[in-house]
């Protein structure tokens, strides 16, 4: 297994059927809009994770700042491919955004999950040891 950082327009679009399904709302065009700014003003990260050189899982995440959490890094995406679930890629993946966290200095790893997602939190909770630290609220 091998993790790519995904920096061109190309590499992108090459995940983008992965991240569509997390990100159903999104089109092509809107995602490429979307991480093209995100890369330029919020320091987005997106990386992939290759086995047999195919993507199997994606991960996007920016490194931040706040007085509530310190140095800390935000999982803006965690997608596995559907065909591919429970094969322990998405904890590889989250493995390696701790662990790029670590290296560069942050305290933390921190993330939101939609609240039908049960699947998810028993991932994060059972096998990642995350812990439900509050509730994020979205203005409409």
């Amino acid at each position: 297994m091998k993790v790519t950082r995904l920096t061109t327009k190309d590499q992108w679009l090459e995940a983008f059927p992965i991240m569509r399904q997390l990100r159903t709302h999104l089109d092509k065009a809107s995602y490429v809009i979307l991480i093209s700014e995100a890369v330029e003003k919020d320091n987005y990260r997106l990386y992939a994770l290759y086995d047999q050189q195919e993507i199997v899982a994606v991960v996007g995440f920016k490194p931040m700042i706040t007085l509530y959490y310190g140095r800390f890094v935000w999982v803006c995406d965690l997608v596995t491919d559907n065909i591919n679930r429970s094969k322990g890629y998405g904890e590889y993946l989250l493995n390696y955004v701790h662990t790029w966290a670590t290296d560069n200095e942050y305290e933390s790893v921190a993330l939101s999950s939609g609240i039908q997602r049960h699947h998810a939190h028993r991932f994060y909770e059972e096998k990642m040891g995350y812990e439900k630290v509050s509730y994020v609220f979205k203005s409409k």
